[in-house]
């Protein structure tokens, strides 16, 4: 009788097919493959007259090899006139399907090409299933898993305050579980049953000035008397308003200053050593900031100091690591507001919104491209996304800083600086 008669590539490029199928080794081994797509080393014989079957594990954590050699101890076992069974009992436990985290990741790898995928999506969701789903279910068989197995998990996440991330979670389990069904891994989704078991809290939105007392902020920030490379960065956050990580990841490599185009990429190039140096804008795409004169006044300021550097906003100690997150804020905080209820970085952006709408001039579009806003109609997405309205965002940014050097003395309602550009024109 033929044994050894399996090639490993045989055994790696086994496919599911419509039915479960067996590929025989010799000697009683064989590879089971099931039409839902999980292999699983078997090994036949008769003991005491009675035919009976032993399961050897499951490829690919059970190589080929490695299930000869379990084989061969099985046969040696006859011969001693033992039952095969009697050996390893903890494969009573074997799992009938693939773990949780290999359905998961095999999930992952096969969504990579989906068009509503960037790459920054495609990293933050790998990230927090390795982060809070794998840690808590990735080595369970996924068709053991019911909606009790889940919940804990989730509760936990709640508690530390990150209903976003929560929420999120739980989509990808439910998308994951979905293709699982699709698969036949699995015959139902214990995700669906999660629906109203936690309620993300209402979103916090970030603490901002009313534009009454932008005068006092631009008092404050000029006068600032702490490391002038935190002022001049307070000042560039207001003129351009953009988020954080895309501030303190700012390399000058960036920055046309003959243009007044700062381009922030999708993805920057990684600084060894800082974490999330990677970080491009949110959306994934490269995102354009026009630059007003004044903003480029402050850009002439800052190169003075950190020119030499890749980093536009080098932190103190170190100039080869970004400022840190909280530089601009503890700022805010030493000239007298309060960053939890009066207003913070990410303020400067709802302040700069109000402000745009409120004057009337400026096309939503142009408004919504400039806040780097996610479009969630698809089809305005794609309009939106090929429309960049660059002319319009030149005019608006330069409106935006003019705007801010008018309330230096006193407020200026964002109407009135349309009427004091329309008699000025």
């Amino acid at each position: 009788m033929a044994i050894n008669k399996l090639k490993p590539m045989e055994v790696q490029n086994a496919k599911p097919g419509e039915k479960d199928y067996k590929l025989p080794d010799g000697g009683g081994l064989y590879l089971l493959v099931k039409k839902a797509g999980g292999k699983y080393w078997r090994f036949n014989y008769r003991f005491g007259g009675k035919h009976a079957t032993l399961a050897l594990g499951v490829y690919p954590d059970v190589p080929l090899n490695t299930a000869r050699k379990r084989r061969d101890e099985a046969r040696q076992m006859l011969a001693d006139g033992k039952d095969p069974r009697e050996i390893k009992k903890a494969e009573k436990d074997e799992p009938t399907s693939p773990t949780f985290e290999a359905v998961a990741r095999e999930w992952h790898r096969g969504t990579m090409g989906h068009p509503e995928w960037k790459e920054i999506t495609r990293n933050k969701i790998l990230r927090e299933m390795e982060n809070h789903i794998f840690p808590a279910i990735g080595n369970k068989p996924i068709d053991t898993l019911k909606t009790r197995d889940l919940l804990p998990m989730l509760i936990v996440m709640t508690e530390q305050g990150i209903g976003a991330t929560t929420g999120r979670v739980k989509t990808t389990m439910a998308s994951i579980f979905r293709y699982a069904v699709q698969r036949g891994i699995v015959d139902y989704n214990p995700a669906h049953d999660l629906k109203g078991a936690i309620v993300n809290p209402k979103t916090r939105h970030r603490p901002a000035l009313p534009l009454e007392r932008l005068p006092e902020l631009m008092e404050r920030t000029v006068t600032y008397s702490g490391r002038p490379l935190t002022r001049l960065a307070v000042l560039f956050s207001l003129h351009t308003f953009v988020r954080s990580s895309e501030l303190r990841h700012a390399r000058w490599e960036e920055i046309d200053l003959e243009t007044g185009l700062w381009t922030i990429p999708g993805q920057r190039e990684e600084i060894a050593g800082v974490k999330y140096s990677d970080r491009g804008a949110k959306m994934g795409s490269a995102h354009y900031v026009p630059l007003s004169s004044q903003a480029i006044e402050v850009l002439e300021e800052i190169k003075k100091i950190s020119g030499e550097y890749l980093l536009v906003f080098p932190g103190d100690s170190n100039p080869y690591k970004p400022m840190s997150e909280n530089t601009v804020n503890k700022a805010l905080r030493v000239m007298g507001y309060d960053t939890q209820a009066d207003v913070c970085l990410h303020g400067f952006r709802a302040m700069a919104c109000s402000a745009l709408t409120e004057s009337g001039l400026w096309s939503r579009d142009a408004v919504e491209r400039q806040m780097s806003h996610q479009e969630r109609n698809e089809v305005r997405a794609a309009y939106v996304h090929l429309a960049q309205h660059m002319q319009e965002r030149r005019r608006m940014m330069q409106w935006w800083s003019d705007y801010l050097q008018a309330n230096a003395d006193k407020h200026v309602a964002p109407y009135d600086m349309k009427m004091l550009r329309v008699v000025g024109s």
